[in-house]
Formats: structure tokens, sequence, C-alpha cells
């Protein structure tokens, strides 16, 4: 029987043309590019795709499975969310590639969220995680009306790796249980984990047999044979062991009776106490779902030369999840995994994410049976492998090589997310990477610039040691834009510049990299040149851009600045002050 939900009370006709007015505008403008991709395709090409799609789709089917468990819903509220999720991105993506769906991030965050507020309610549970999924849509749709695209660059290397490694722990730890056998309590991963090793004399052999056998299939089986559909090979073995021997009566639990058919669409009905309770977990599920999305089309839009439009991905994830929440499933994202192996079998355009969703459609209708026979510790296997590939050692270890605080940024992330929760790491983690922006921002590279023999323009000199300065004429560049948070430091540096014996006749500030400036360094700067000014040392600027000698004249720093003192070029001003020196020639050494 399919799954039937009562529609919500406020979905009228009038609520829905309301509701189709404010969103035809959003929808509308990203659709036409998800249907061009699905146009004016030949045989071969058509060929490809469905391929792809099916491929994609035996990876999915079983991943999916393992991931509702993550999620705390029964194992096909997985497919379910899936359906809706691979056709709306599809239609308004601007990724050929990407593969839409359930996903191991999605799947914590909603059990961190609705877990709490359910308080052991299944059916209340599955409300809210469809709930969630609706909101996490509305979201991003709204975000997408305020042009936020832009806060998928919030989030920095260092910060998304060691993120993802601490959501691979909380998936490892709420899979303790299953594997092993072990009634494993608590509400974090480390409660778990200690409730764990508290009980490990309760392990369960044959479930932990079951789940070593999966495991090992997935990581010998990946390793040898990569273009095989190892997910769905590894679950389906342990499913036909399962019923051929009936292990079952060994205590190995099996994933039950899955409903056989399609879900009915309907608005998840929820008061407003619980609507209120999910807004924030809902905007930080949105936030990470919308980063990895942009993240992960950018990656492969890269290989296709394919301009991936942020603002139109916040259209697509925003109706995927929408639809994902109305089919009663739990918040999408997209699979880095996926959307992989799609393009590994020749997928090229979004048909083949259309293939895959009939393929799920497929196994809804005809499978049941087969899903319900699926051992619980085989999915837990699958989950544990997922999140080991989470974990990037590599880019670990380059962030140690490349700089300490990078590596330093990274564990701090993976132990925030552990420790404090998903939602909070999803805070702390963009926290950081402010911090770690603003870091670099305050302090950021500066030199004087002096000539080098046989290499034309101007230097650092503290690259070069054979460089040489004009006598009395400090050549100053600052590398960054000026802003309240360097302001002072940039004053410093400036007077630390001219601090030298004899003192300059001039100080020439190269302001090629300054490419913008706030009230706060503007002010700054304008007590800077009174002062030097005062002090008989005259101040000159040398390739201002258009934009920040408007700024400086709106924020009256060019009332302090001799207009014959500004130049277009580095030569041009070095010119104007040996023309204004010309009673002492000649150049001294650094």
């Amino acid at each position: 029987m399919p799954f039937v939900a009562t529609p919500h009370p406020a979905m009228t006709p009038g609520f829905r043309r309301i509701v189709a007015r404010c969103t035809g505008r959003v929808v509308g403008a990203g659709l036409r590019p998800g249907l061009d991709a699905l146009r004016r395709r030949d045989g071969r090409a058509v060929r490809r795709d469905a391929v792809a799609g099916v491929t994609v789709a035996a990876y999915l089917v079983p991943q999916v499975l393992a991931y509702s468990a993550v999620a705390g819903l029964p194992a096909v509220t997985g497919l379910w969310a899936a359906i809706g999720a691979l056709v709306l991105y599809a239609l308004l993506g601007s990724s050929r590639w990407l593969s839409a769906g359930p996903e191991s991030t999605t799947a914590v965050m909603t059990a961190v969220a609705v877990g709490p507020l359910a308080a052991g309610d299944p059916a209340r549970y599955a409300v809210l995680a469809a709930a969630l999924a609706c909101l996490v849509g509305v979201i991003c749709l709204l975000a997408r009306l305020a042009r936020l695209g832009f806060v998928a660059e919030m989030l920095s290397r260092p910060v998304l790796v060691g993120y993802l490694a601490g959501i691979a722990l909380i998936m490892i730890a709420g899979q303790l249980g299953p594997v092993s056998g072990v009634p494993v309590t608590g509400e974090t991963p480390v409660t778990e984990a200690v409730s764990f090793v508290q009980q490990l004399d309760a392990v369960h052999v044959p479930t932990l047999l079951m789940a070593a056998g999966v495991l090992a299939l997935l990581v010998v089986g990946g390793a040898a044979l990569p273009k095989l559909p190892m997910p769905l090979i590894a679950v389906s073995f342990a499913a036909a062991v399962a019923a051929l021997f009936a292990l079952e009566r060994f205590g190995i639990g099996t994933v039950g009776g899955v409903p056989q058919g399609l879900p009915v669409p309907a608005i998840p009905a929820i008061d407003v106490a619980d609507l209120t309770a999910l807004v924030v977990p809902a905007a930080g599920v949105a936030f990470v779902t919308f980063c990895d999305d942009v993240l992960t089309a950018r990656a492969f839009g890269d290989r296709g030369r394919d301009q991936i439009d942020a603002d139109r991905e916040l259209v697509a994830i925003g109706a995927a999840n929408v639809a994902a929440g109305l089919l009663h499933g739990f918040p999408v994202s997209s699979s880095g995994s996926r959307t992989v192996i799609g393009e590994s079998a020749g997928g090229r355009s979004q048909l083949s994410s259309v293939v895959s969703a009939a393929a799920v459609v497929v196994v809804l209708l005809v499978a049941g049976s087969l899903l319900a026979a699926l051992p619980q510790a085989a999915l837990g296997a699958l989950v544990v492998y997922a999140a080991c590939r989470l974990v990037r050692v590599r880019e670990f270890r380059r962030f140690a090589r490349f700089r300490r605080a990078e590596l330093a940024i990274a564990l701090l992330a993976t132990v925030t997310v552990v420790l404090f929760g998903v939602l909070y790491g999803v805070l702390v983690a963009v926290l950081l990477s402010v911090l770690d922006l603003v870091r670099r921002v305050s302090r950021p590279h500066d030199g004087i610039l002096g000539f080098v023999p046989g290499l034309a323009g101007m230097h650092d000199i503290d690259d070069h040691p054979g460089a040489t300065t004009v006598p009395g004429l400090v050549v100053y560049r600052y590398d960054a834009p000026l802003c309240f948070a360097n302001a002072e430091d940039f004053r410093r540096r400036v007077e630390d510049a001219v601090a030298v014996d004899p003192p300059p006749r001039w100080l020439l500030l190269n302001a090629e990299a300054v490419t913008e400036i706030d009230l706060t360094a503007a002010d700054v700067l304008r007590d800077l040149i009174r002062r030097l000014t005062a002090r008989g040392i005259v101040v000159a600027v040398a390739r201002a851009k258009t934009e920040l000698w408007r700024d400086l004249q709106r924020a009256g720093v060019t009332e302090v600045i001799d207009e014959r003192r500004v130049f277009p070029t580095l030569p041009t001003a070095v010119a104007a002050y040996r023309e204004a020196e010309e009673d002492q020639p000649g150049t001294r050494s650094v």
C-alpha cells in the first residue's frame, strides 16, 4: 500500500495560488537551462546518459537506505526523498553532472535537529523530518530572492575538510550499535562511544561478522573493481544470504517491512511551535547543503568549462528539498560520490538524473520484499564505509605541509563538530573561516620598492638584496584592501617605513593592491597624511584605481593630498620626484 498523508488544511486553492504567484518568478528563472539540457539529443548521447543513470541508481539505492537509518527514519524514506530531488535538480540546476538526493551530512543534521523534538514518537519524527526538508527548501528560495549566493564562499578549504571529518566521526559513532549488536545509548558521539566501550562484552558475534563481511567486500571490491556498483552488490549479497539461511533466527536484525508503492505528496502537518523550533536548524542545514552543492558543482563544472550559477543552485537545491519534504523524506543535498560515478559511466547531461529517478520508482514498485530482507548490520557497514571516505587524510597532510595554521583550523573544526554537534559546528566553521580571513587581511604583506639591475619595474627590496632606492624617496606598497581590521597596522608600518635617518622627503604610496577602503581606514589615512606633512614629508599616491579614488574623495582624504602629487604610474611619480629634487642626483644602495 502506498503511504498516504492527510493534506494540510492550509493547502487550499487560494493558498496554492498565492504560493504559485510568489515562487513563479524564482523557479521560472532557472527552469530554461535545465530543460535545454534535456533537449536536442542524439541516440548515442541518450544511451550514454541512460547507462549512467542506471549505474548511479545502483549506487544510490543502498546508499540512501543507509542514510535513512542515519537520519533515524525508515529505510524507504531515503528513496522517497531521492525521486523529487533528482527530477527537480535536473530541471533547475546549472550543473550537467551533479547528482542530488539524500547525503550523509543532511542525514546526520536531520537526526540532530529532529530527535529532541520527536520525543521518541516515530510518526511525529517522520513528520518533523519532512517539515525540516520543506523549511530548508523555502529558506534556499528566499535566499535566492535576497541574492545570497555569495555565501557559498564563506567556508575555507581547511574548515570544510575538518567539518566533513567531524561528520564522519558522528556517522561512525551512530553505527556502533547496528554493526555490533550492542545496545548503545547516548545523545552525542562521545557518550555513544563510551556506552559502546562499556558494553563490549555484549557484542553480538553474528551481527559483527555480517557487518565485517560487508565492509570487507566494500573495501576490497571497491579497490579491485572500481567500476562496479559495489554498494549494491554488497547489500544485495547480504540480503540474499540473510534470506537463504534465515539469519534472523541467529539474532541478525533486518530492515523489515518496506511500504511498496509511491508516496502521496502532502504538506507536513505541524504546529507553529514546532515550525519555530525548526527554523534555526533548517538555516544551518540550508547553509551546509548549499555550500556542499556549489562546491561539488564547481568541481565538476571546471572539467567541462560549465558556468555554475550559485543563485540558480539556490533555486535548484531549494526546490529539491521542498519536493523531498512533500514526498515525506528528509533534507537532501548533492552527492560527490554519485556525481563521479555518473560522469565516469558516460553521463553528460541531467537526463541521467531523470533515468536514476525512474529506476528508483521501479525499485519502490517491485523490490519491496528484497529491501525488507536487508540486514541492518549491512546498512551500518555501508554507512561506516561512506564515513571513512569523508575523512581526507591527504588533505590534512597537505595542510600540515603548507601551513600549520591551516591544519589547526581543520582539526579545530573536526573537534567542534564532534563535541558540540553539527549545528553549532556549522556556526563555528563559518566563524573560523571569517576569523582566518580577518587574520590574513589584518596582517598582509607589504614592501618598500626599489630598482633591481636587469629587471624592469620596481620590486620589493626584501626579495632582492641588490635592489637600490632613490635617495629621499620611500616607495611603499600595502598588499591588501584597507579596512578597520588593518588600518592601525597600515599606519604603524608606514611610520616604520619613514623612520630612517635622514628622513625621506617624499613618501610615495603605491595603491595598486588597495582595491577598496572603508571609512575607518580612510580616517586613519587622512590623519597619517596630515602628520607626515607636518613633519615636512610630501605624500604622493600612484596607481590608485578610479573606484578607490572616488572613495577617498567622499571620505575627505583628497583634501589633504596635493593633486599634483597623484600619478597614474610609478615611473611618472619617480620622474616627478627627481625633477623636484634635481639638485640632489644619484641613488643609494640598500
